[in-house]
């Protein structure tokens, strides 16, 4: 019987995939907990139909995330913080302080683990840091530290 699957099933198929599989183990287990839906003529339509609209779902994303990379790149954003000799900061600046500093400076929301800070800033100065916005897209943000 060829079948529609509506979750993942480990071992057999993924969300969205269309497979034939044994009529019994289609009846008796996989329909009958809802896991995967007969691959009528109607269901298959309405499939492609998800599957373009997820597909158009994705590119938009995409657009919102190359649009994003743009605004950050032009924004700098100024963090103040106490310092001792040779402009090394008690303390340091993390990708929370940043993430929460853009919201306020700029009105700009993002979370906190898209920006990929390697450790924090420990110095004064211009640091330029990589964000991750989307799988495919990857900006950059530039942060100020200066002495309060």
């Amino acid at each position: 019987m060829k079948v529609i699957f509506l979750k993942d099933v480990k071992g057999k198929a993924k969300k969205g995939e269309v497979k034939n599989v044994p009529d019994g183990y289609a009846r008796n287990y996989l329909l009958k907990n809802k896991l995967a839906e007969e691959a009528t003529s109607g269901n298959m339509k309405a499939l492609e139909a998800q599957k373009r609209k997820s597909a158009q779902l994705e590119q938009q994303e995409k657009e919102e995330a190359m649009n994003l990379k743009d605004t950050l790149a032009e924004l700098t954003i100024e963090i103040k913080a106490k310092s001792g000799d040779n402009g090394r900061l008690f303390g340091s600046i993390t990708s929370k302080q940043i993430a929460e500093a853009l919201e306020k400076q700029h009105g700009k929301k993002l979370d906190k683990r898209k920006i990929e800070l390697d450790q924090p800033i420990r110095s004064l100065g211009y640091t330029t840091i990589p964000v991750k916005l989307h799988p495919e897209v990857t900006g950059s943000v530039k942060v100020h530290v200066s002495e309060q």
